[in-house]
């Protein structure tokens, strides 16, 4: 249990790390600002959960393997990208997506899990809402925030149901940590997190949205002089 649990959470890890460097490659920060990048994607989510739930110092500084395991991660996307583009290979903005895409996905899934089991044995198994909360903050948390740090608006708040993914994620984790499916807990949701994903993305599932909205600067400025 403890080594599927440990293996889930390593995938996790480089998923969203290689996920970070390449937001990182794709805004042309340097080196440092690459590892930074895929470390904070890495290991943020879980540092708010452990925040959250009162363990300190958090996991990730208790066990340095994940930050090592993140700062490798991002090395090794630099030196991919740097040694492509070295070539002469052009990446289209599609496949930057598409690789994006996948890395979250796994990442999402993966770290989803870890926050609702992190919650349902740190505490009673009752508090079903703690559980869930964990779940998805640890789930969307490093991405949140690797989009703030460069300064765009996090795939949470708009794209393919990225925060519900990982609420469902996390309800059919719990569900099954509850009745006793410890070992179907971890990777049922993986998995359906990730299906999820995927067709979400491809028949460009969204929650609604209010998109028919002038939002020039003369409007914006009647609207606060209304208001």
């Amino acid at each position: 249990m403890e080594r599927l649990t440990m293996f889930f959470d390593m995938i996790g890890t480089i998923a969203f790390a290689i996920s970070g460097a390449m937001v990182g490659i794709r805004k042309r920060t340097d080196l440092f600002g690459v590892c930074a990048l895929g470390i904070v994607t890495a290991t943020g989510g879980g540092v708010i959960r452990d925040m959250i739930l009162g363990i300190n110092p958090p996991t990730s500084f208790k066990e340095p393997i994940y930050v090592m395991s993140a700062f490798v991660s991002s090395l090794a996307v630099f030196a991919f990208f740097a040694l492509k583009l070295h070539q002469g290979h052009q990446f289209t903005r599609r496949d930057y997506r598409k690789m994006l895409l996948y890395m979250d996905s796994i990442g999402l899934g993966s770290f989803t899990v870890a926050g609702v089991r992190t919650a349902f044995f740190a505490f009673d198994h009752h508090y079903w809402f703690t559980c869930l909360f964990c779940g998805v903050v640890t789930g969307v948390g490093g991405g949140l925030l690797r989009d703030i740090f460069v300064d765009t608006l996090p795939d949470i708040f708009y794209k393919y149901i990225y925060a519900v993914a990982s609420l469902f994620g996390a309800i059919l984790s719990y569900l099954l940590f509850f009745y006793g499916f410890d070992k179907l807990a971890i990777w049922v949701p993986i998995v359906a997190t990730f299906v999820l994903r995927m067709l979400a993305s491809k028949y460009k599932w969204e929650l609604p949205k209010v998109t028919d909205f002038d939002d020039s600067s003369e409007s914006e400025v009647v609207f606060h002089q209304n208001v």
